[in-house]
């Protein structure tokens, strides 16, 4: 048997197991069980070939409950379960598309406002009509998301536990726009009743309004995270996320090192553009932006230097971001490969 050695040199090494090269994972699992090495002995081997002790899930202690965290947070304990699963990437998606589409010109709406000195004012209206399609649809969305939140809370082992995990504050941050939207909406609805109130000054008007757009934009903007619920049903979502988190010191340091690029070569541009009138560089902190689109390579051309000198500095950024870039991609391409490796193992 090719592991003979191997398990003979356990016995003779006090204990230390190392798979031969030529032998396959599976099939040296295979062995160590055919000899009957033991269970400390297998885990000590998967450990040192790369592979983590899978944490124990707790589940409820109620029957019920169990079943309902089990149908909503695992979908590959039952068929039940994929179709759940199935259900929510489709509203996932759906909430997805129509927060793209409702931005095409053809789908928005606006709304004049009669001003005493320019005649009429045609503006987007940021507060969603009720009545809108793209509303409706957002709503049963939401509906969806709200009662497979409410349900895995009820269900769920551990109460404080689950506000710590991420995938849940995700879940809580994707439907919280839109009762907030909803809220404008009321409040609109009761400015359009001509209630009585305290009169307003033109100018306080024009600052809440401006003030209430800002917040309204920012809260549409927040629904883009939506996007990260998928991560609950991707297995290649989650091996990305583990790896930027294991590779968190290589990308901190790729920062430090453009960081560093971009305020030499600003300050280098800058001083050998100094003597031409055509400079698009008026100042250190304007080439900023030169300096980070030239070492990350994209090049939008909206800045670009005209002199000998400002081209010679732009060469040497150019080339020194390729090499700042470079440096860190093998130890995070490493990581990448080493939670592929290690999901795709598992699932075997």
């Amino acid at each position: 048997r090719p592991s003979f050695d191997a398990i003979l040199y356990y016995y003779q090494g006090g204990g230390r197991l190392r798979r031969p090269v030529n032998v396959p994972l599976d099939v040296f699992s295979e062995e160590i069980k055919f000899y009957e090495l033991g269970e400390q002995a297998t885990n000590k081997f998967r450990e040192d070939e790369g592979f983590i002790k899978e944490e124990e899930k707790p589940l409820p202690s109620n029957e019920r409950q169990r079943k309902i965290w089990l149908l909503f947070e695992y979908p590959e304990s039952s068929q039940a379960a994929r179709v759940v699963a199935i259900i929510s990437v489709f509203v996932i998606l759906l909430s997805i598309v129509i927060f793209c589409l409702e931005t095409l010109p053809e789908f928005k709406h606006y709304k004049v406002f009669n001003t005493t000195t320019n005649g009429t004012k045609i503006e987007e209206d940021e507060v969603p009509d009720i009545t809108d399609p793209f509303f409706l649809i957002e709503t049963l969305c939401i509906i969806w998301f709200t009662f497979e939140l409410i349900v895995r809370f009820l269900a769920c082992p551990n109460k404080f536990n689950f506000f710590r995990d991420v995938m849940n504050i995700i879940d809580i941050i994707a439907i919280i726009p839109y009762f907030i939207t909803l809220a404008t909406v009321v409040a609109e609805e009761e400015d359009t009743l001509n209630l009585p109130r305290a009169p307003v000054s033109p100018q306080d008007k024009s600052t809440n309004q401006a003030m209430s757009l800002a917040i309204l934009r920012v809260i549409r903007l927040v629904r883009v995270f939506r996007i990260f619920k998928l991560s609950r049903h991707s297995k290649g979502l989650q091996i990305l996320g583990r790896t930027l988190k294991a590779s968190m010191r290589e990308l901190g340091l790729l920062i430090f090192f453009l960081f560093i690029g971009v305020v030499l070569f600003s300050s280098a541009v800058y001083f050998a553009e100094a003597g031409s009138e055509n400079s698009f560089f008026k100042s250190i902190p304007d080439a900023f932006w030169w300096a980070v689109v030239t070492m990350t390579t994209v090049g939008y051309g909206d800045m670009t230097p005209v002199g000998v000198w400002g081209k010679i500095v732009g060469s040497l950024c150019a080339i020194a971001g390729v090499l700042t870039i470079a440096l860190p991609v093998p130890v995070i391409v490493s990581n990448f490969n080493y939670f592929y490796h290690r999901e795709t193992d598992q699932e075997e």
